[in-house]
């Protein structure tokens, strides 16, 4: 899709159409020639690229103004399973909601997407303060009301922070907990550090910790490039590197106690290398309902979590070294998570919670992962999938899969059963079946 990477931006409109090769870093590059004060609210790292970003959901440090990136499509195009390329009118609205959140891989080839931009004021802030366990004992305390704090504050603020275990400079040989606060802020250095000085103490955030700059300059910095950077650095689709790695998800609901948290410093320090990313949520996120997109992760979730672990090491024992490692955090967050279901992220793809093997039991394979990404959503998906592609042709290991077809005696079946109940109890439980299953079973 690399050949299929145009951004075109219309300044007096705030839209800009996307093809779906193009990569963020390019669409972020392709706003600011434009215009000095929008913006697209998207992911952090300029070499994701837009086709998948965008179908599966896609956040960045706008969320908490601003929402998903899938909240601002306004139409697209796709190749359907028949080679025809639909917009938003030709494909229709179920088809057009499935595409904005429940991924673009199940349903076709997704060409573009059209979208609205947002507002950015001239002046943003950024900040990265660190702080570890052996050298301030109050970084639980910290942590904790991070929680209480990050998805209540000002929506102008977006706050992630990071969680790792690290090397000790206190004592040789020995780990500690590092946690890394940053953050973006859609107004100057001087209001924020009032801000949370008042409702973040235990950070201890100074001035001096701040840098004020461009809506651009901040999506170059939090890229992790210097200061000062040209933006031009975004346009380069070349990887300086290519390490293993391996992330999961989780949402959580509740605040994880400081009981909690100084039992997990010593699990994370067992285990060794794998961190946590907290995502702050709240703000617009709880402002759209979670059936608004496939996506459902909205109101009722302070924060996402990522788990994260790289390694350089080839081979199967460093895989599975890791790998190991990552699941066993994973396990151990069970007590502090969503439950029933314990959802995940899209566009995190994780095939430890579910893979569909295309067979018989497609629909039930499915159904495992499908509803941790998508909640009540995923059984509009299937009805979708089953509408545009009923023969399967698109899918993967984790792909939405369509309803199951009856055989011709089970129909029959069917079809006596509704004449019974049609004769006992008036008709409409069978009006019901036939309107939910005649397109699959009957067509």
């Amino acid at each position: 899709m690399f050949n299929l990477r145009s951004v075109t931006v219309d300044v007096e409109k705030q839209t800009a159409v996307i093809q779906s090769g193009a990569i963020l870093g390019e669409v972020y590059h392709g706003i600011w020639v434009k215009s000095k004060v929008l913006g697209f609210p998207a992911g952090i790292c300029p070499t994701v690229g837009v086709g998948g970003h965008l179908s599966g959901g896609g956040y960045g440090n706008l969320l908490r103004k601003y929402g998903l990136s899938v909240d601002h499509v306004i139409d697209a195009q796709i190749v359907d399973v028949n080679g025809r390329i639909l917009d938003k009118v030709s494909m229709g609205d179920d088809l057009f909601w499935a595409i904005r959140g429940g991924g673009g891989a199940s349903f076709g080839v997704i060409l573009s997407y059209t979208v609205k931009l947002v507002s950015v004021p001239e002046t943003v802030t950024v900040f990265r303060v660190e702080q570890t366990l052996d050298q301030n004992a109050s970084l639980t305390d910290m942590v904790y009301q991070w929680q209480q704090l990050a998805p209540v504050t000002d929506d102008r603020l977006f706050l992630r922070m990071l969680i790792q275990p690290v090397s000790s400079k206190v004592t040789k040989g020995k780990k500690t907990i590092r946690s890394s606060v940053l953050a973006e802020f859609l107004g100057g250095a001087e209001e924020l550090v009032s801000l949370l000085n008042k409702e973040f103490p235990l950070l201890g955030l100074k001035k001096e910790s701040c840098l004020e700059m461009s809506w651009i300059d901040s999506v170059v910095w939090w890229a992790n490039f210097d200061v000062g950077t040209s933006p031009d650095v975004l346009l380069d689709r070349n990887l300086d590197s290519a390490n293993f790695l391996k992330r999961k998800s989780d949402y959580v609901q509740t605040p994880i106690s400081k009981d909690g948290l100084e039992w997990l410093w010593k699990k994370m320090i067992e285990l060794g290398k794998t961190g946590l990313v907290f995502n702050a949520y709240g703000g617009k996120m709880n402002e759209i309902p979670a059936s608004e997109t496939p996506f459902p992760h909205r109101a009722g979730n302070l924060f996402k979590i990522q788990y994260s672990v790289n390694w350089e090491e080839d081979g199967l024992e460093a895989d599975r070294n890791f790998t190991t490692q990552i699941r066993r955090l994973y396990s151990y967050m069970t007590p502090f998570v969503s439950k029933n279901p314990r959802s995940a992220y899209l566009n995190y793809r994780d095939l430890d919670i579910g893979v569909n093997n295309q067979d018989k039991n497609s629909y039930q394979e499915g159904e495992v992962f499908g509803v941790k990404y998508f909640n009540s959503n995923y059984e509009r998906l299937v009805k979708v999938k089953t509408a545009v592609d009923p023969d399967n042709f698109f899918r993967n290991e984790q792909s939405i899969p369509p309803r199951p077809s009856r055989s011709h005696s089970e129909a029959t079946k069917l079809l006596w059963s509704c004449l019974l109940t049609w004769k006992l109890m008036g008709g409409l439980i069978c009006l019901q079946i036939f309107h939910d299953y005649k397109g699959t079973w009957f067509s």
